[in-house]
């Protein structure tokens, strides 16, 4: 059987540097995006079908934008409906893009955090989260730290929802055996799936 072409963390070029939010109150809206190493936003076709997923669930929820990025996840989330949003992103040029993104749409219930996410992960927790976008840099392990920290550092609601997007040739955390998978799909080379923590 042939391996699977192992994928980049690629740089967006200026091409790539607009996205839309797809549904919402800010359907339509155009969002840039900071042309830098390793920004790799969720496509629309992924954004659109995991927020079919969270439709019904979606309703003044707590969310957290880890690995934030263009802030894409976080952004469509509060334009559907959510209460709230926490963006957590390492790159400066990044937060300080997103941070314009917000004061344009007047998203008062957006947060941003200017720092490494599992860093940030490892404080104590000053609220918990209904629903998590985890969309890390490939192939460095990220995504298995998050979702550890997640539940050691209590960062989940009860029943709440897990999104994570990883290259589909990365093993699959195995701290993810306590959480039940809701939904799954591959786009490319790239698997997503969401996740429901157990009670």
């Amino acid at each position: 059987m042939a391996s699977r072409p192992h994928i980049q963390n690629k740089k967006y070029s200026a091409k790539s540097g607009r996205l839309r939010i797809i549904g919402g109150r800010w359907r339509g809206t155009k969002l840039t995006i900071t042309d830098a190493t390793g920004l790799r936003p969720t496509p629309d076709r992924v954004r659109e079908t995991l927020f079919n997923w969270l439709t019904v669930d979606i309703h003044d929820t707590r969310c957290l934008d880890l690995f934030a990025g263009s802030g894409a996840l976080g952004l469509e989330a509060l334009s559907r409906g959510a209460g709230l949003c926490q963006f957590v992103e390492q790159l400066a040029p990044a937060c300080k893009q997103l941070t314009l993104q917000i004061e344009t749409l007047g998203a008062n219930t957006a947060q941003i955090d200017n720092a490494e996410a599992i860093g940030w992960l490892n404080r104590q927790p000053h609220q918990q989260f209904d629903i998590v976008f985890i969309d890390p840099p490939y192939y460095q392990g990220l995504a298995t730290s998050a979702c550890t920290l997640l539940i050691e550092r209590n960062w989940l609601s009860s029943n709440a929802l897990i999104y994570l997007e990883m290259a589909i040739d990365e093993q699959t955390p195995e701290i993810l055996q306590n959480w039940q998978l809701h939904r799954e799909k591959t786009a490319g080379q790239v698997c997503y799936r969401l996740y429901r923590q157990r009670e």
